[in-house]
């Protein structure tokens, strides 16, 4: 029987993703402050907000099975890119990613009632130099709009990447692999 969880994340694609694992879960949202820390390098802000989901999950009395919280975060310059807010923002964030090679990094952790274990992911995406056109249409496609970084690799957003070195699942939002050997070791001997 496959390992049941709790999936603290309203992402269609982690949903997607876990069920490609072959996990038993429940999807849920939880509201968690995503501000990044004053002086907070980026991998340690979303190792951290995906420890607070799954925590967060677990004091609101998820506990009869383990909490998968995941975040994702695209960087360059060692600035994370958030979601665009609007379409200046949007094409301003293109603009820095045009041409160059960028990181995503996908934390995912794991919470019960007594411990948290979590890892964070690096993948580098290089995108080819980008038009206004392009960039238009993409933005006009909505594609872009809940998306860390502005795109979806797995979408429209996927045309833009010339080189990927790491997991492509992570740039989706869960990395399949390190999920899988996370849940094994978090629940080996446990939840049985």
């Amino acid at each position: 029987m496959a390992q049941s969880l709790y999936l603290a994340s309203a992402s269609p694609r982690r949903k997607q993703l876990l069920t490609q694992l072959g996990y038993d879960f429940i999807q849920f949202s939880v509201d968690a402050d995503e501000s990044q820390l004053d002086n907070e390098a980026p991998l340690a802000h979303v190792e951290r907000l995906a420890r607070l989901k799954a925590q967060t999950a677990v004091l609101k009395g998820y506990t009869d099975r383990p909490v998968l919280g995941s975040d994702t975060v695209v960087v360059i310059d060692d600035i994370a890119l958030g979601k665009p807010k609007n379409k200046q923002d949007f094409m301003a964030t293109m603009a820095r990613l045009s041409g160059r090679t960028h990181q995503v990094y996908t934390a995912i952790a794991l919470a019960d009632s007594t411990r948290t274990l979590s890892k964070v992911v690096c993948t580098d995406v290089t995108f080819k130099p980008l038009g206004e056109q392009e960039l238009e249409a993409y933005w006009s496609s909505g594609e872009p709009l809940d998306k860390a970084g502005g795109y979806g690799i797995q979408g429209l957003g996927g045309k833009f990447v010339t080189r990927l070195s790491g997991s492509y699942f992570a740039v989706m939002g869960l990395p399949l692999y390190e999920t899988d050997e996370l849940i094994k070791e978090f629940t080996e001997g446990s939840y049985e």
